[in-house]
């Protein structure tokens, strides 16, 4: 599948236009090289998004083929990068 087509069916970007401009304009690479919107997309991948505010690392684990519902909505997707650590405060009285 087009990596431009897999954002938005991933629910990546919101429209595949704006996922075609984000890959023409460098803001996703894979192995530090920018990705064509062609690029075919494949179990496995580890791709890079640069969106305005901030910086996700993802790994591809199922290509779906068409947008779901987001109430059966598969994890094709796995965050690569660790969760911040949340300072967590407990009131004991």
């Amino acid at each position: 599948m087009r990596l431009d087509k897999f954002m938005k069916v991933a629910r990546l970007s919101k429209r595949r236009s704006e996922a075609h401009e984000a890959l023409e304009h460098g803001r996703v690479t894979k192995d530090g090289k920018p990705l064509k919107p062609g690029y075919q997309v494949k179990q496995g991948d580890v791709l890079e998004i640069h969106y305005a505010t901030t910086f996700v690392v993802l790994r591809v684990l199922d290509v779906p083929l068409r947008v779901t519902p987001s109430v059966k909505t598969r994890r094709p997707l796995r965050n690569s990068q660790p969760a911040p650590r949340r300072a967590v405060r407990l009131d004991l009285t």
